[in-house]
């Protein structure tokens, strides 16, 4: 069980969905969290919500420059939770390069430019604890999912390499993968999506895992299951099952 007392994190993604529930809940344990992202409407109505202490800082996690002078402002923190991501549903045959590059941008990209500005003090320190979020669409390709998968995969490998550089040290990495969450980005999806979460329910879930030792954690479990055992198939019998 962690301390929460006293500590300082940093939420990037904090404005809607997950992100503004993570948030929340690590408030509520007691650490003091600065919350970030391009909305400052959302972020002071946030701050304004919180139980405990807390404040905010604007960042547009696309553009290097405001990575870094948001960086500088939040100042030393004791830990980073990366949330930020956008999401458009669409296949190859429909491919929209901007819409790909954005999503690139923002959910894998994004998170290198923000870990990047507060890896460095961490490791000098020999303290720290950076939370990664990935998606259970990060194991294997899907269809109609072009951008996004490959995006949430790169997070994936991202913190897996992370972890394997810093698993000895007193910096902490974790990545979670979760599955459907009812955000503004879900309600783009026009098709069913079993065990389908509400986002404060799936900010427990990250709660509960910051709080342990264990590096990954996938969710709902038994869906993820789904996801996980499909990495161990051949590829002709994965894309008969789950290719169009």
């Amino acid at each position: 069980m962690m301390d929460w007392q006293g500590k300082r994190y940093w939420i990037v993604g904090a404005s809607e969905g997950l992100g503004r529930e993570v948030a929340k809940a690590i408030n509520r344990v007691g650490a003091e969290v600065i919350v970030s992202a391009r909305s400052e409407g959302r972020l002071k109505e946030l701050v304004a919500e919180l139980p405990g202490k807390g404040s905010y800082v604007t960042v547009d996690v696309t553009d290097s420059d405001s990575v870094k002078a948001a960086a500088k402002e939040v100042g030393e923190i004791d830990g980073l939770v990366y949330l930020a991501g956008v999401y458009w549903p669409f296949g190859a045959e429909d491919w929209d390069n901007e819409k790909a590059t954005l999503m690139a941008e923002v959910n894998y990209i994004g998170a290198s430019r923000v870990v990047g500005e507060v890896v460095g003090p961490m490791v000098k320190r020999d303290a720290g604890h950076i939370v990664l979020t990935s998606s259970l669409t990060g194991f294997r390709g899907l269809p109609g999912s072009i951008g996004y998968t490959a995006s949430k995969a790169a997070v994936m490998s991202l913190a897996e390499c992370m972890y394997a550089d810093l698993r000895k040290t007193g910096v902490k990495v974790q990545v979670v993968n979760p599955g459907f969450i009812e955000t503004r980005l879900t309600d783009k999806n026009d098709f069913h999506m079993p065990f389908k979460m509400q986002p404060e329910e799936a900010a427990r879930e990250v709660l509960e895992h910051m709080d342990g030792d264990t590096f990954k954690k996938s969710f709902p479990m038994v869906f993820s299951w789904l996801f996980r055992l499909s990495q161990f198939l051949p590829d002709w019998a994965y894309y008969r099952i789950f290719g169009r």
